[in-house]
């Protein structure tokens, strides 16, 4: 048996296994139909997949420059100045990422510093308060209203102080389903009017986004793109999550503090998958109408349990859907989540834990981006508790 030295100090004392591997071990031990953790079953683009192919066969398998294949980050500037008018340098203002998660960690090491405070919003995606906190930063955090999970921006201004170095904004929201709107926009503009707040803005299900509302990105505002660092996804918009494939967009003098991390955090992102996405987002139709794919997923799932007891607000974006329990069971959401895989075979995540400190809402998260048949199956079962 090893042994390893008593000296060691965790760097995150509180982090354990987390409820994403928690659930899909439930979920696989009990045969369960996993709407937990958020990755489609449905298959990728065939085109896609031949794309990659044809760059593997080609000979490029080495490393790609250490900021991304030019041909990529060229065709995202295209995209980026249609979609939101904005104008990225694509040498000096783009890079491509091993996945969202790498681009976030990274933007958090690379301009956070000891003491710095880093504004977060809960329940907020798990990777947020670690890596702050492994930048020796503090997270503050600024609960969402109950209602709607929208942002309480009197909140926000008690809490803005000298020490606030960066603002971390997710829009469309894990796990909430919410979007923020243009009031929140003049609200955001007017707290970082007059100081060197940085914005980290995690917009990776930006193409995401339901009932005709619009995505509203850190990219289209004069005020806001000079202290944006805008993350976005391949996985989420291709769904090609295995992929690991992302990308950041920010003005030259953050993107070089951020190249000066990633160089040594990553070096660079697979490089024939750079090549593939490329060729494929020369034709804009394979991305332009992802939100109305998922649209029809969540009104077949929102359909499923309508007749259920659990109460429910339709999504506004991304592929996650609440759905609040308190008619059903007074359960907190763990357990109920646990029980609920366990006894009736359909597996969701518990929304307390996106909550620094835990809140009982009654709320579980499920992702309907699967199969019309999944959807349904757990809408019948659903509709039976």
């Amino acid at each position: 048996m090893l042994h390893y030295p008593n000296s060691i100090s965790s760097k995150l004392p509180k982090v354990g296994t987390t409820i994403f591997t928690v659930m899909s071990k439930l979920a696989q031990d009990y045969n369960a139909v996993n709407l937990s953790q958020g990755f489609p079953d449905f298959p990728v683009s065939e085109e896609l997949i031949d794309l990659v192919y044809k760059h593997m066969k080609a000979g490029k398998n080495q490393y790609p420059p250490m900021a991304g294949v030019m041909a990529l980050r060229e065709t995202i500037a295209v995209k980026m100045e249609k979609a939101y008018g904005a104008k990225y340098d694509p040498e000096a203002e783009i890079t491509i990422t091993a996945g969202g998660t790498q681009a976030i960690f990274t933007a958090i090491m690379a301009t956070v510093s000891e003491g710095d405070e880093v504004i977060i919003f809960t329940p907020a995606y798990d990777c947020y308060a670690p890596a702050v906190e492994l930048a020796g930063g503090k997270p503050v955090y600024v609960q969402l209203k109950n209602s709607d999970y929208s942002i309480d921006w009197k909140q926000v201004k008690k809490v803005v102080s000298r020490h606030t170095k960066m603002i971390l904004i997710n829009t469309p929201h894990n796990p909430s389903g919410a979007i923020i709107s243009e009031k929140d926009i003049q609200e955001l503009i007017k707290i970082t009017k007059d100081n060197d707040i940085i914005i980290l803005s995690d917009e990776v299900y930006e193409h995401i986004v339901f009932d005709g509302e619009q995505h509203l990105s850190m990219a289209q505002y004069p005020e806001l793109i000079n202290r944006s660092l805008i993350v976005y996804s391949f996985g989420k918009t291709f769904h090609i999550t295995g992929w690991k494939t992302g990308y950041i967009v920010g003005p030259e003098n953050l993107m070089a503090e951020f190249r000066k991390v990633h160089q040594y955090n990553v070096f660079t992102a697979n490089g024939p998958i750079q090549y593939a996405i490329a060729d494929y987002m020369q034709n804009a139709e394979n991305y332009l109408h992802i939100s109305e794919q998922y649209q029809k997923r969540r009104n077949i799932f929102l359909s499923a349990v309508k007749a259920s007891r659990f109460k429910l607000k339709p999504a506004k974006g991304t592929y996650f859907q609440l759905l609040d329990y308190s008619a059903i069971s007074d359960e907190d959401d763990i357990d109920f989540a646990k029980r609920l895989t366990a006894e009736f075979k359909v597996a969701s995540i518990p929304v307390s834990v996106f909550y620094h400190n835990p809140v009982q809402n009654h709320v579980l998260r499920f992702c309907f981006a699967k199969e019309e048949e999944t959807l349904l199956r757990a809408g019948e079962i659903l509709t039976k508790i």
